[in-house]
């Protein structure tokens, strides 16, 4: 089973990634800066490996300082980026998905561990009702 970690900059808040004007929608400043910095781990580190299979992911969130945030706020940005830098193929792959804020470090950073799942560690309707 393939497991990978990634060290990554704080993503822009979910709030504030997106821009609307003249009936269109685009990427904010920050986000698009995000996501050319996402790129360019990914590039470096050899990473775009547009991973087909199913996905289990375990976020480590250190924010930048102590003002309160919502966790999931961390995620879109932050997946829409690796799906574009070509990490996986598309967010909808993650089947299991764990958030863990940690403590506040200066500039704020992630850390993942995405591991690939096999067809059978998927759960059942009945697997979680009996029991």
């Amino acid at each position: 089973m393939n497991e990978y970690r990634l060290t990554l900059p704080w993503p822009p808040s979910n709030n504030t990634n997106y821009r609307h004007a003249r009936g269109r929608n685009y990427l904010s400043e920050k986000a698009e800066k995000f996501a050319e910095e996402v790129n360019s781990i990914i590039q470096q580190q050899d990473l775009a490996l547009k991973l087909p299979q199913k996905l289990s992911v375990t976020i480590y969130a250190s924010p930048p300082d102590n003002r309160k945030r919502d966790l999931d706020n961390v995620l879109k940005g932050l997946f829409d980026a690796l799906t574009k830098a070509g990490f996986w193929l598309d967010d909808s792959q993650i089947d299991h998905l764990s958030i863990i804020r940690i403590t506040k470090r200066k500039g704020g950073g992630i850390r993942m561990q995405v591991r690939a799942l096999d067809d059978e560690s998927l759960l059942t309707w009945e697997d979680i009702c009996t029991g």
